[in-house]
């Protein structure tokens, strides 16, 4: 059975994250200041040790300026 916190897959996510964010040369204080999601938040999201709201990734994916699906384009290895 799959767990419902999957670590790894909030640590792939958090990668991609940080990945997209730095590709549009943007800090975490910006990011947060755009999608209107704290500072910590974005750092924990990143870090992967929490599992976000699919509100919050849209937020995220709007303020980065990206199709929200892009925000899950990542490989589980």
């Amino acid at each position: 059975m799959i767990g419902v916190r999957d670590e790894k897959y909030l640590k792939k996510f958090g990668k991609n994250l940080k990945k997209l964010r730095e590709c549009k040369s943007m800090s975490q204080e910006e990011l947060a200041n755009i999608a209107d999601v704290s500072l910590p938040q974005i750092t924990r999201i990143e870090r992967g040790v929490v599992n976000t709201t699919i509100c919050t990734v849209n937020a995220l994916a709007k303020a980065l300026k990206v199709p929200t699906a892009v925000m899950f384009e990542f490989e589980l290895r």
